[in-house]
């Protein structure tokens, strides 16, 4: 089955942007996301653990960040369906101090490249405090 899209092909040039997006992660975020995801490592919730092994601080799961980013992408496209590559690389954890407001990670996105089957490929960057926490951020989408 081919999905597609909400956002349409032709519309859509090289050099498009997807407005940035601010997701906010607090520890309490950390904590059911490790409940969802099954993965209980100490340095997503435990401030000691956390610096024994080197880390300033509790730190948000790396695969939460790359699902904040994607989310930017399904979205924008209107169906997460529309998504037929995705992929990222780790550049810096997102520390997440413990307060009442934690930290917020910036998503945003370009559209670089249009490809056959109306697909268009975005390049992502997030953020969070200023640091660039993934790279080579990229997502392929099928438009309509």
């Amino acid at each position: 089955m081919t999905v597609a899209a909400s956002v349409a092909f032709d519309q859509v040039e090289v050099g498009t942007e997807i407005p940035p997006q601010r997701y906010p992660i607090q520890r309490l975020t950390l904590v059911r996301y490790c409940g969802a995801s099954g993965d209980f490592n100490t340095i997503h919730w435990n401030e000691r653990i956390a610096k024994s092994a080197g880390l300033p601080d509790v730190i948000a799961h790396g695969m939460l960040t790359m699902a904040e980013a994607a989310r930017l992408v399904t979205d924008w496209a209107g169906d997460p369906g529309a998504v037929e590559e995705y992929g990222v690389r780790f550049a810096k954890p997102v520390v997440v101090p413990d307060d009442d407001t934690g930290v917020e990670v910036e998503v945003a996105g370009r559209v670089t490249e249009k490809l056959d089957g109306n697909r268009a490929v975005v390049e992502l960057s997030a953020t969070s405090g200023g640091v660039d926490v993934l790279a080579r951020a990229r997502a392929v989408v099928r438009l309509s």
